[in-house]
């Protein structure tokens, strides 16, 4: 992997990381967010060669598709087979009495794969080829990252499917790779879709294979490691612990750290404010936390009541009459109560452009009413990895 730097500032942890300040808040200027050199323009940028770019950038090391099409009926399995796209096909949607639907990456809308509507019949044989669906309605195939998920009656009848296809893909790491040295936790956000459990899958592979740190994922759902109890070789060295139920995640994160010393802990979709605690108490425990969560801007995360903790949580402060001239402001502010559990927040804008937060600088900005810094990571026209800093978030203040 290449790297090409522009005189980069050392940090006293790594003399070769050129990202955020890393300088003690004590000893460092309040709006040095990112290091200069003196000879440096405010624009910095780096490049990472990404391996075997295709046409996206990325590479599709195995995808399996011809188990996800068993599942399907006869005639949909032809008609996908055939099709020219399939290697972007995203999900396959069999809903009772309505025609099946197929839906590609970056494309709105879908494609009709036959006039003929979905049948219970056809329901039931599908569902007679998964396994059992779990307390969060998914099921998986075995030895795959493919993602069955139901809809059920009132009275528990699956009455439409979606079949999710899971791909292991290498590339998306150039994005991160550079944190990731830095051993700092970091919290994905994005939309359904844009492959925050891809990232995942890819990071751990990279910790534990290539940096050999000890990993272990708390897979609630089975996406990251695939379903099956032997996990999926995507993951690479890393360990995977299974959840029984959802509502159990909390817990297996916490039995993670006591039982299996971990360095690194990976988690998708955090969504309770259980799972939130648990996030905090193991990164007091200085463990490594990578993990995603439902949102797709900071300020989403700084709104939620049940989220907010992993950046630091908010709360009321009634300021002094003095001290509120002085800072010619309003007599109730909002502030930042605590650290946040993840130094490190990207926002996954699409698949090949990020923003990256210091969470704890962007934060407190935010609830001043100011636009942070941030680090604006993408490809460019030869798919090559682009870090630009020193730009203005564009994102919702608070």
């Amino acid at each position: 992997m290449g790297v090409v730097s522009f005189h980069p500032r050392p940090s006293p942890a790594n003399p070769h990381f050129a990202g955020f300040d890393f300088t003690p808040n004590s000893c460092r200027p309040r709006l040095a967010l990112f290091p200069l050199s003196p000879r440096r323009s405010p624009l910095q940028i780096r490049r990472f060669s990404a391996p075997e770019a295709t046409d996206d950038g990325f590479v599709v090391v195995e995808d399996d598709l011809h188990t996800l099409l068993e599942v399907l009926p006869r005639d949909l399995r032809e008609n996908l087979q055939s099709e020219p796209r399939r290697d972007q096909l995203l999900e396959v949607i069999l809903d009772l009495g309505r025609r099946p639907e197929a839906r590609f990456l970056g494309e709105s809308g879908g494609q009709y794969l036959r006039d003929k509507e979905i049948s219970l019949e056809e329901l039931e044989e599908a569902q007679k080829s998964l396994g059992e669906f779990g307390g969060d309605n998914r099921a998986g195939i075995e030895g795959t990252l493919h993602r069955i998920s139901a809809i059920r009656s009132r009275k528990g009848l699956v009455v439409g499917l979606t079949c999710r296809v899971g791909r292991a893909v290498s590339g998306h790491v150039d994005m991160v790779r550079d944190l990731l040295e830095y051993t700092e936790s970091i919290l994905f956000l994005g939309r359904p879709g844009v492959g925050k459990t891809t990232v995942m899958r890819e990071i751990a592979r990279v910790l534990a294979d290539e940096l050999h740190k000890r990993v272990v994922i708390v897979d609630t759902s089975n996406e990251i490691g695939g379903d099956g109890d032997i996990p999926h070789a995507a993951i690479g060295g890393a360990r995977r612990m299974q959840v029984p139920e959802p509502s159990m995640q909390h817990r297996v994160m916490i039995e993670a750290v006591e039982n299996h010393m971990p360095e690194v802990v990976i988690v998708d979709e955090i969504g309770t404010e259980a799972e939130a605690l648990a996030c905090r108490s193991i990164a007091e425990r200085g463990v490594m936390l990578i993990g995603t969560a439902h949102g797709d801007r900071l300020a989403n995360i700084i709104k939620n009541p049940t989220l907010s903790d992993l950046v630091g949580g908010v709360e009321t402060v009634t300021l002094g009459d003095d001290e509120a001239r002085a800072r010619r402001s309003q007599k109730s502010i909002l502030e930042r109560k605590a650290p946040p559990t993840f130094p490190f927040l990207i926002e996954m804008r699409e698949r090949n452009y990020w923003v990256t937060h210091r969470t704890e600088r962007s934060v407190d900005m935010l609830l001043v009413g100011k636009k942070p810094l941030v680090e604006i990571r993408k490809r460019d026209d030869q798919f090559k990895v682009v870090v630009e800093r020193w730009k203005t978030y564009d994102g919702d203040g608070i």
